[in-house]
């Protein structure tokens, strides 16, 4: 069974940059047609996709967030990295990492990814 877990620091300043792991287990992060996404719920809003990374290790980004996001991965630990920078009070959310198959999904629900993270509370100060 595939699980994913993620960690990171709850608490970020603003302008600094959030920094977190999703642990992937059960399956090699490099196995094919597999992408692996980042993705947010600020509070009261809907699931905002930022990025994924796939099997081969080609990265994609949303527009919105492109120049202020990295996503990389450790295939040796099997865990793949967001780094967000510049953060301000409005990127305060769950962060969730989550597996889809065969394409990643920017326009995000639930059920077009087959495995979620728990979440994680990020809050950022000001």
């Amino acid at each position: 069974q595939v699980q994913l877990q993620e960690s990171g620091p709850g608490l970020v300043n603003t302008a600094q940059t959030l920094s977190l792991t999703c642990t992937v287990s059960g399956e090699p992060i490099a196995t094919s047609f597999r992408y692996w996404s980042w993705i947010r719920q600020p509070p009261g809003k809907g699931l905002e996709w930022m990025g994924a990374i796939a099997s081969s290790g080609n990265t994609y980004y949303s527009p919105s967030l492109k120049s202020r996001t990295t996503i990389s991965r450790d295939t040796s630990k099997n865990h793949f990295a967001l780094q967000l920078s510049r953060v301000t009070p409005e990127d305060t959310a769950v962060y969730y990492c989550a597996r889809s198959t065969n394409q990643f999904y920017s326009n995000v629900r639930r059920d077009q990814y087959d495995y979620w993270g728990q979440g994680t509370q990020v809050t950022v100060s000001s």
